[in-house]
């Protein structure tokens, strides 16, 4: 199975380190990252999908992604 998530957040270096602790654990980029500015916020918000190849893992829908 290869499992997708994509992890958002706000562009700060808690979203670096969201995406570096994916990496971490296996997971591998996918694409560009994204960005997007929030108007009402201020906030601008980045994303980046992720893979993971499972081989031993069917998948579920009601599988905790992030903890594979």
């Amino acid at each position: 199975m290869i499992a997708y998530r994509l992890l958002t957040g706000k562009d700060d270096s808690s979203f670096c380190h969201k995406v570096t602790a994916a990496l971490a654990a296996g997971w591998q980029l996918q694409g560009s990252p994204t960005l997007t500015f929030n108007a009402v916020t201020g906030e601008t918000v980045c994303g980046q999908a992720v893979t993971k190849d499972v081989p031993d893992k069917d998948y579920a829908i009601d599988m905790k992604l992030a903890a594979l």
